[in-house]
């Protein structure tokens, strides 16, 4: 059998779990690959003195990995934007095939580093770099070759499902915050995970591979979970919602919308149910239809499992000099589209609205009327006597699906009224159907 080099850059939670899996499994994962895949060279910027590495060279200069001519294949599992990126360039240039779980890097340069894989004729794989441990990209990109995809939906953010998981017990966001920090699935600034960066990243991700457009990270909209309440969990169960933190990419005529943002999802939606640090990933086909991939979204070894499947395709063609590749993002260059990320104006959905009312006379009735006047139907509203505390009581209400523009305007001018106070919560809602 031969054997394919490879060279681990990184060796943190990711960095340490692909190691031992490599090592673990090594005979298993040869079988498979049809070569042996050897680990020959490891750089880290920090030692891990409760790793056992072997006869393995280590260096704390990246670098060495990269320049090194024996090694085939360069694994970057440093994380961040800058260094990474010149990393993997440099690989790149020096003619090696890269794996990476790294999606803040393929989200903002992935469109400049498959460029230059392309002309070096290189392989960059980032399976990883989505959903941990759920191999949702290759389910993209080949098991539904044969379809249209029309939207993928998910939830890709462990932390802030684990969050808005235990909020549902009446805790507050900030308590469950320092939970999750405590347990180590939020960082110490934890702040990609709970404003949705880290979703709008693998969103970004996603939807290129789904929908055969450039990478498009910055045109995305992204909105937290910060800002969610106990009180509007509570009233969403009531109405037969759960409130989930979803990255939304659907594809229309005129062009794309990238979304990430809180939403009620019904709770009999098999979604719905997907509780704690766990990811899941709707998909919908023009063959197949839906489809959903479910499983955990971090850890060592889950994503090792990511990255270590992406070695075996890589080593594979190494190992046979195989050109014979899937396209980086599921289409050849010259198949990609170029499609605009729509404005959130544009965007049609179902919204739930709570808005503080003075207990007044005729308040629900210019509220309605502000709806009416906006072309908003309510599909349901709810008053309860009970929660009037200082002369205000919230007014919850479902609407039918609109444009986003239309809510904008109302809620200006709900805002507006003498009769109300302070902002109105707007929180959207889906159906996929």
């Amino acid at each position: 059998m031969k054997d394919v080099s490879v060279g681990i850059c990184g060796l943190g939670t990711v960095g340490g779990g692909t190691f031992n899996v490599l090592t673990r499994n090594a005979r298993l994962i040869a079988g498979r690959a049809g070569c042996n895949i050897r680990i020959t060279r490891i750089a880290s910027r920090r030692a891990r003195e409760d790793m056992d590495l072997g006869d393995v060279p280590f260096s704390t200069d990246i670098y060495d990995v990269v320049n090194d001519p024996g090694v085939d294949i360069v694994v970057e599992l440093i994380g961040g934007y800058d260094a990474a990126r010149e990393l993997v360039l440099a690989a790149i240039r020096n003619g090696k095939h890269v794996v990476t779980a790294n999606k803040a890097l393929i989200a903002v340069h992935g469109n400049e580093i498959f460029e230059a894989a392309e002309k070096a004729g290189v392989v960059v794989a980032y399976e990883a770099g989505v959903a941990g441990g759920i191999p949702v990209i290759k389910a993209v990109r080949e098991g539904m070759a044969a379809n249209r995809i029309d939207w993928i939906a998910g939830i890709i953010n462990g932390t802030g499902n684990y969050i808005l998981t235990e909020m549902r017990a009446g805790r507050e966001f900030s308590e469950v915050l320092k939970e999750a920090q405590d347990l180590g699935y939020a960082e110490a600034d934890p702040t990609f995970d709970v404003e949705g960066i880290d979703a709008a990243h693998k969103l970004t991700i996603l939807a290129s591979a789904g929908f055969g457009v450039p990478l498009q990270f910055e045109k995305g909209f992204t909105e937290g979970i910060s800002k969610i309440t106990p009180y509007d969990i509570a009233h969403a169960e009531l109405l037969g919602y759960r409130i989930k933190h979803l990255g939304i990419a659907r594809r229309r005529d005129d062009g794309i919308e990238l979304r990430v943002h809180p939403t009620l999802v019904p709770q009999s939606h098999l979604i719905a149910q997907v509780d704690g640090v766990l990811n899941a990933v709707l998909v919908d086909g023009d063959a197949v239809g839906q489809t959903m991939y479910y499983g955990p979204g971090a850890g060592d070894e889950a994503t090792a499992s990511a990255v270590i499947a992406d070695i075996v395709d890589v080593a594979r063609a190494v190992a046979t000099e195989s050109n014979l590749r899937v396209p980086y993002l599921g289409f050849s260059p010259e198949a990609m589209e170029e499609l605009d990320v729509l404005s959130m104006e544009d965007i049609q959905s179902a919204y739930y609205l709570r808005i503080t009312a003075l207990d007044r006379p005729g308040v629900l009735a210019k509220i309605a009327s502000i709806l009416s006047e906006h072309g908003i139907n309510i599909e349901s509203i709810m008053q309860k006597e009970s929660e009037l505390k200082d002369g205000r009581i919230p007014v919850i209400i479902l609407t039918h699906t609109v444009q986003e523009r239309q809510i904008n305007r109302a809620i200006e001018e709900l805002e507006a009224l003498s009769d109300t106070d302070g902002q109105v919560v707007r929180i959207r809602a889906e159906n996929f159907n």
